[in-house]
């Protein structure tokens, strides 16, 4: 099915534009450094990494766009992530191998129904999931025949510095934008996930869900994930995106595309939302029908401890509940319920599959 691709010529002309100007020295805008009000990129230096030719330039630009593609996708009827991410769900993803392996970021295909692909032709491929680590919060699909795309070759995220010079380039209307990674640290998110370390690039861009974070080799660095108020650190903050970093991938690439999941046990999974407020862990949603509310656990309640261990914030709390644990196992929390301090132990899961199947009609 083709369908066509509304201003792509502009769209391959910034890519261009930003493939060159990451080739080049650049010099960092206040902004990334000091926190001052972002500013347009300043003027650009070259040296003996600069594109020989214009032709040369306009060839990387073609293949770098080609493995960036639209991801589309309608949830299983009474979804239960609705709630939060809605029955249709659209955004980038990535051409990482040549026979339809597509990376993108989790949240789009959880309990998808229905996935298609779109390339930068406008060609539309359907396309089922391979993978989807919670834990990393990447996801793979593979399109049911292979792409007319060169794959993008993966960068080190490991070796990334603040104030770094980054493409983000995504399948929306907004197009690739130019960004500065202005932190490197871990994250947290209080639906019972942690990365050792995130990649924050500010300024944001608005069609960040599986968009690429590109470096200055055209390597993929990241994958999208959210968008966020305060990307930097300090006193002066800016809003940002966060990126899940590449290297996170390398380690278990195999084993998800062979089992569809990396190797070792499962985390445990609660079905508990909680967020820090004021030395305090509080509970701020429960997924219904999950661990954590068959337990008896609600909004409002107070984490308190996690076996003896106290936990006062999200990185004290995921650590104690995944310490020594798998999926299935009991875990005993001491959480305050108005006035009252209980005991109450949780059967945990595999947050797979608390979600609904695909349907196999």
């Amino acid at each position: 099915m083709m369908r066509p691709v509304r201003g792509s010529a502009s769209r391959f002309n910034q890519v261009l534009a930003l493939i060159a100007a990451l080739a080049l020295s650049i010099a960092v805008p206040a902004y990334a450094v000091d926190g001052a009000t972002p500013d347009l990129p300043t003027k650009a230096r070259p040296n003996a990494s600069a594109p020989e030719t214009s032709a040369a330039a306009a060839t990387n630009a073609d293949r770098l766009f080609g493995a960036i593609v639209k991801v589309t996708t309608r949830s299983v009827p009474d979804a239960r992530s609705n709630d939060t991410l809605g029955d249709e769900r659209e955004g980038t993803g990535v051409v990482i191998a040549r026979d339809g392996l597509v990376l993108t970021i989790g949240y789009l295909v959880v309990e998808a129904d229905d996935i298609k692909i779109t390339d930068s032709k406008g060609r539309e491929y359907p396309a089922n999931v391979v993978a989807n680590d919670q834990s990393s919060g990447f996801a793979l699909v593979r399109t049911a025949v292979p792409i007319d795309a060169t794959p993008i070759a993966f960068g080190d995220s490991a070796t990334t510095t603040e104030h770094e010079p980054v493409m983000i380039a995504n399948a929306g209307g907004e197009g690739p934008s130019f960004a500065f990674i202005v932190s490197k640290r871990p994250f947290t998110g209080n639906w019972e996930y942690k990365l050792d370390y995130a990649l924050f690039t500010s300024p944001p861009t608005s069609d960040w869900s599986g968009a690429a974070l590109i470096d200055r080799d055209g390597k993929l660095l990241g994958i999208g994930s959210l968008i966020v108020r305060e990307a930097t650190e300090g006193e002066t903050t800016l809003p940002g995106n966060v990126f899940v970093p590449i290297d996170l991938l390398k380690p278990i690439l195999a084993d998800l595309v062979k089992q569809g999941r990396r190797a070792g046990p499962v985390r445990p999974w609660l079905g508990i939302s909680a967020d820090e407020l004021q030395g305090h862990l509080f509970v701020t949603k429960v997924s219904p029908e999950g661990p954590a509310d068959r337990a008896g656990i609600e909004p409002g309640d107070i984490i308190l401890a996690v076996g003896p261990d106290v936990v006062r914030t999200q990185d004290e709390f995921y650590q104690r509940v995944w310490a020594r644990r798998q999926a299935g196992d009991e875990v005993p929390l001491k959480v305050l319920k108005g006035a009252d301090v209980r005991q109450i132990t949780v059967h945990s899961m595999d947050r797979l599959a608390y979600y609904r199947p695909r349907s196999t009609i």
